[in-house]
């Protein structure tokens, strides 16, 4: 793994700016690294605040949308909010749902489409249950933005679609009533990187301004933060103050489905990281093994007894996923050991779970660092993949070689889904493979560890570690920063844990005197290499540890060398 030094060059900005906060130059050059360079700016960045949020009228048709809503309320519509089966679909749903429901009093159906016999986007089923329910308008959340046949269907039933959509378009786009989503050309929205759910809150933001509903919002942000976690969008902009008003909501007033998710795993205090690896799970657990409906009952439940019931079953189907996804993986890495001279990885089981394809493929791209694509057996003789590539690899312009194979795709530069023939399994191995290559000739090839700065043991006091807490929420644009530090030391014994010993815990020493305790996930046969050595350096993560009602600092390690 190559280490990155992200020097930073503005000294005299950082110096500035550290004797105005007065914090340390290190956390100062953290905040110029991430565009703050004021006071003005710092107070910005450490407290978001829900009046910063921009206007939801500067989205690109949101005042044909809102109007068509109004039209709603008054005639005293049936409405159907559509949406994903994933962590951002179901929040969206719940979220538009309940706001429809109790702050303009209309009458909504829910429906979110089966991922095993509906699969991704705007399902046609959903829009037949519309006409046979004398639904006259479908707002569809967390897709649709490709939805062109299914536009035109519904049009021909005098269905009309307003669709909040956040994935990239086509050049065209469907001919629906509105369309929401910053990511379209002709959208001049400031923020472009909002999720579905975040989408979803702009319309609510909007209707609650022009139909003068005076709602407090802000005890909607619990979902909308579940969601960005869930969906690794950049945490800056609009979804840092949304995350974070959010979480302040979470660990104060969730909706009480979340409560009875998060109550089966009780802390002081909840971060972004718990929603992003222990809430968002159990809620895609449904969809994964069951139907998505069960979360959305959780989420959208006003009664205690039946949301601790709820959760209890996500429990359980998602300690289900977890076995399959077990053994899925190693079948998988299995079929990937044979391909280990290629620049590309795709593996193909008719046995394998629809629903954690995507988990598998994620566990191939950490195992091998190469864009992997997972298949398995979908409907009517066609193959359904789920794709996950590496930084130096961008999907849409791979997909875009293979396009000619391809029944349907869809996706972000990262993460990807798509259907082909079953009969075109091997033809898309070879595309895909040769797009890869191609790519690969243009980029070195090698995984990376970002370094924010070099600092030593003594820099980590109580007051670093409370400053350094504020940058949060961390993610995708805003990572948490992981720490280089030299010429450090073993004090005492290293302590394996975990049920192969796959774990390490390590007392890390500099110069004898200060000494942290860290772990290292996966680490075992990492530090097996360097245990003969008497220093060596560690780039690590700085975190709370919370034992027995006792809070540490510990560092949780990323590489050693």
């Amino acid at each position: 793994m190559k280490w990155i030094i992200n020097k930073n060059s503005e000294t005299k900005v950082i110096d500035s700016l550290a004797r105005e906060l007065n914090i340390s130059t290190v956390l100062s050059s953290m905040l110029v690294k991430r565009g703050v360079t004021t006071f003005e700016q710092a107070k910005d960045f450490f407290r978001p605040n829900f009046e910063k949020l921009h206007d939801p009228f500067l989205m690109k048709d949101m005042t044909k949308a809102t109007s068509r809503i109004k039209t709603a309320i008054e005639k005293k519509e049936k409405i159907m909010i559509f949406g994903d089966y994933d962590v951002d679909g179901t929040c969206s749903v719940a979220l538009l749902s309940m706001f429809l429901q109790s702050a303009a009093g209309l009458s909504v159906i829910e429906y979110i489409p089966d991922r095993v016999s509906e699969g991704y986007g705007i399902s046609f089923n959903a829009i037949d249950l519309a006409k046979s329910s004398e639904i006259k308008l479908i707002i569809a959340l967390d897709c649709g933005i490709k939805a062109f046949k299914q536009v035109e269907y519904a049009k021909e039933n005098n269905i009309e679609f307003i669709i909040c959509d956040h994935h990239s378009p086509d050049d065209n786009i469907p001919n629906a009533t509105a369309i929401l989503n910053p990511k379209r050309n002709d959208c001049s929205y400031p923020y472009k990187d909002l999720c579905g759910c975040g989408v979803g809150f702009k319309l609510i933001q909007a209707i609650n301004t022009s139909l003068s509903l005076k709602k407090d919002l802000i005890y909607y942000l619990d979902l909308v933060s579940l969601a960005i976690a869930a969906d690794i969008v950049p945490l800056t902009g609009e979804n840092r103050i949304m995350s974070f008003l959010g979480l302040q909501i979470i660990n104060s007033n969730p909706k009480l489905g979340l409560y009875s998710l998060l109550k089966l795993k009780p802390k002081k205090e909840y971060i972004i990281s718990d929603l992003m690896f222990y809430v968002a799970p159990r809620i895609n657990a449904a969809g994964r093994i069951n139907h998505a409906n069960k979360a959305l009952k959780l989420i959208m439940s006003t009664d205690q007894q039946e949301s601790d019931q709820l959760s209890n079953e996500l429990e359980l189907l998602n300690s289900k996923r977890k076995l399959l996804e077990k053994e899925m993986t190693e079948q998988a890495v299995n079929q990937a050991e044979q391909s280990k001279n290629k620049s590309s990885i795709v593996v193909y089981s008719s046995n394998w779970n629809k629903g954690v394809i995507g988990i598998v493929a994620s566990r191939l791209v950490d195992k091998f660092y190469k864009p992997t694509a997972v298949f398995t057996d979908s409907s009517n003789g066609m193959l359904s993949a789920s794709l996950r590539s590496i930084k130096e690899i961008d999907l849409n312009i791979v997909l875009e070689s293979c396009s000619h194979i391809l029944e349907q795709h869809g996706g972000h530069k990262y993460a990807a889904g798509l259907i082909i023939k079953n009969e075109n399994l091997q033809l898309f191995k070879e595309a895909f493979e040769s797009a890869v290559e191609n790519l690969h000739k243009e980029k070195v090839i090698e995984q990376e560890l970002n370094i924010e700065s070099i600092i030593n043991f003594d820099q980590i006091t109580p007051k670093f570690f409370r400053i350094l807490k504020q940058f949060e929420p961390f993610g995708t644009g805003n990572r948490a920063p992981v720490f280089l530090t030299e010429n450090i030391s073993l004090k005492g014994k290293p302590f394996e844990l975990g049920k192969d010993k796959e774990h390490i815990k390590l007392n890390l020493t500099q110069d004898k005197k200060t000494v942290f305790s860290s772990i290292g996930f996966w680490f075992t046969s990492k530090f097996s290499l360097l245990e003969n050595k008497s220093n060596f350096s560690a780039a690590y993560t700085i975190e709370e540890n919370n034992w027995k009602d006792r809070t540490t600092i510990q560092l949780n390690l990323k590489d050693l060398k």
